[in-house]
């Protein structure tokens, strides 16, 4: 399979070389698509071969397709920069064939707290298709949380292995994203017109938390299992914060003089 990798990066110097580098021997091409890296990120792409496409920041699924759009090869690899192959991932993409273009491939991940792999929780258990043909295939337009869009008769493959993603560095990184976060899914919904309430704002929190900590057995995984839940609830209430403000200051019209 000839097989075009597509990674989006921003200030990615500290993980974007390991991940070239696991993609050494898997992808005929590496595009790079940058939104206006100020690290050694394009330095180390272009020290591994990687072809750079610099461009303005118009949100995931925009910024996605944009390298999907520049590839030479119609199968894609879809990957963030701190998205890295195990052995037994490259192994398998080194050895599928062409396929039928209805094939979309899953991949396991692992997701990586600061060091240690947390396999409970809200983030155990984490499957995503991340391998597939550009001519069915394509991400939605949607700022932040995009999906992938494919017709109904795909078939979804698993594959063996993880895709080892290294989310968080470190604690104070990782309020920081998860702010951004709240922030844009906020406007998403507020341009969807949803709004926030009670339940929304005190109760699903709440029951996020109980969910993946105690249900989904986030404790297992110690103290950084309980921030990962901690900050997913956190992420939940903040998101609805954020959400009625933006609507109160809708109602409150422009200010008078």
């Amino acid at each position: 399979m000839k097989l075009s990798a597509v990674i989006i990066t921003k200030n990615e110097a500290h993980i974007i070389g390991k991940t070239l580098a696991a993609l050494k021997n898997l992808a005929d091409e590496v595009i790079i698509v940058d939104s206006g890296s100020t690290d050694e990120t394009l330095s180390i792409c272009r020290q591994m071969n990687a072809r750079i496409i610099e461009t303005n920041w118009e949100g995931y699924g925009v910024t996605k397709n944009k390298g999907i759009a520049a590839a030479t090869n119609d199968w894609i690899l879809s990957l963030d920069a701190d998205e890295v192959p195990d052995e037994k991932v490259q192994q398998q993409l080194q050895q599928l064939p062409e396929g039928d273009a209805r094939n979309v491939y899953r991949f396991n991940y692992l997701n990586i707290f600061c060091n240690k792999p947390i396999r409970h929780g809200v983030w155990g258990g984490d499957k995503h298709i991340r391998l597939f043909n550009r001519r069915l295939v394509k991400w939605n337009d949607v700022p932040v949380h995009e999906n992938l869009i494919f017709p109904a008769d795909i078939n979804v493959i698993p594959l063996p292995g993880y895709i080892r993603h290294y989310t968080v560095n470190s604690v104070e990184d990782y309020m920081q994203k998860t702010l951004a976060y709240a922030k844009a899914n906020a406007h998403k919904y507020f341009l969807q017109g949803k709004s926030a309430g009670f339940i929304k704002l005190r109760v699903a929190p709440a029951f996020n938390f109980f969910k993946n900590y105690l249900l989904r057995l986030g404790f297992l995984d110690g103290r950084e299992g309980y921030l990962v839940c901690k900050t997913t609830a956190w992420y939940t209430f903040m998101k609805y914060v954020y959400l009625q403000e933006m609507i109160d200051n809708r109602n409150a019209g422009p200010s008078r003089s």
